[in-house]
């Protein structure tokens, strides 16, 4: 397994090698679930690609529907001014008219301009769907796509345990590894270590990526109860962020304020460490601008001790 020192992990069994944190663009160019152009725009995010780059962080992950195209297009052009090589992971949603083979092949020709680009890294499929299309015909589609040379490897998101085995397994019959399964994972969300998922992709070779890394904003420590008001957004019905949520939580930040001080280090870094030092864990944090992307990459580059990893593991048992 690759060391955190180098900063890189290789997706699954013989995937690509990429920095050990992600960048997530999901708020890039959505004004659905994001106020995009109105909190923030696109020169803002291109500060953010610009210091994600600088820190030594190249992995982005975005998906088609994330701002229905606009975040692949931002990010397509930010790309072609970068000097540095920068790696894509995006995704495919399965739509229900989305019924045949043919449909992954055209979705990512689309995908690639976009991101202006003849290949990328990763290619994932948003969730699970065999409705309309079979995981097998969705599976060979997607195998296709890599012996094409367009893509490096393939993934799932929000795949179960069963649902990941069965696709590993239908891949594995076209010669083809499963890389990944993008699941939510953070130390207030520790469902995937009891529900089989996180056993069944270390049998497997399966990389997590992990989503929703610092829930939704509840690990900065910037929610207290002390300085609680009704969030915006998607947050407002999360019941994790009213003051009760948030007392709950209090020993939790407590103790990732306390690690952090002794480390030199924000609350957010360290809980972003924390699942690093999960072994073939993934996080991709969310950055709307130069900030934040610089937060991000400053949870590389250290690692949290066997004390404090296990103070965090039994202050979180119950988020298992």
């Amino acid at each position: 397994m690759s060391t955190q020192t180098a900063q890189t992990i290789t997706l699954g069994a013989n995937g690509p090698t990429v920095a050990a944190l992600c960048i997530g663009t999901w708020a890039w160019g959505d004004k659905l679930f994001w106020s995009y152009g109105r909190d923030y725009d696109a020169a803002q995010l291109q500060e953010a690609f610009k210091a994600a780059l600088d820190a030594g962080v190249n992995f982005f992950d975005t998906a088609e529907i994330y701002g229905f195209g606009e975040s692949e297009k931002l990010l397509g052009q930010f790309m072609q001014q970068a000097s540095q090589p920068v790696q894509i992971a995006t995704k495919y949603m399965p739509f229900p008219w989305r019924f045949s083979g043919d449909a992954i092949a055209n979705t990512l020709t689309e995908s690639l301009k976009r991101l202006q680009v003849g290949s990328i890294p990763l290619y994932q499929v948003h969730m699970p769907f065999d409705f309309f299309m079979s995981k097998k015909t969705l599976m060979e589609a997607l195998a296709a796509e890599v012996k094409r040379g367009r893509i490096g490897a393939i993934g799932v998101s929000n795949y179960s345990a069963s649902q990941m085995r069965e696709a590993h397994q239908l891949l594995a019959a076209q010669g083809v590894p499963l890389a990944v399964n993008q699941m939510p994972y953070s130390l207030l969300g520790r469902q995937i270590e009891t529900n089989g998922v996180m056993d069944a992709a270390r049998e497997l070779g399966v990389t997590i990526l992990a989503y929703s890394p610092l829930a939704q904003g509840l690990l900065t420590g910037k929610y207290t109860p002390e300085n609680h008001t009704t969030p915006t957004g998607a947050r407002r019905i999360d019941p994790r962020f009213s003051r009760d949520g948030l007392e709950k939580i209090a020993p939790l930040i407590n103790l990732l304020k306390r690690i952090g001080e002794k480390r030199d280090r924000t609350p957010a870094q360290v809980a972003l460490n924390w699942l690093i030092a999960q072994g073939n864990v993934i996080p991709i944090a969310g950055a709307k601008n130069a900030e934040q992307a610089r937060q991000n990459a400053g949870a590389l580059g250290w690692s949290l001790d066997e004390n404090e990893i296990a103070e965090l593991d039994q202050i979180t048992r119950s988020y298992r």
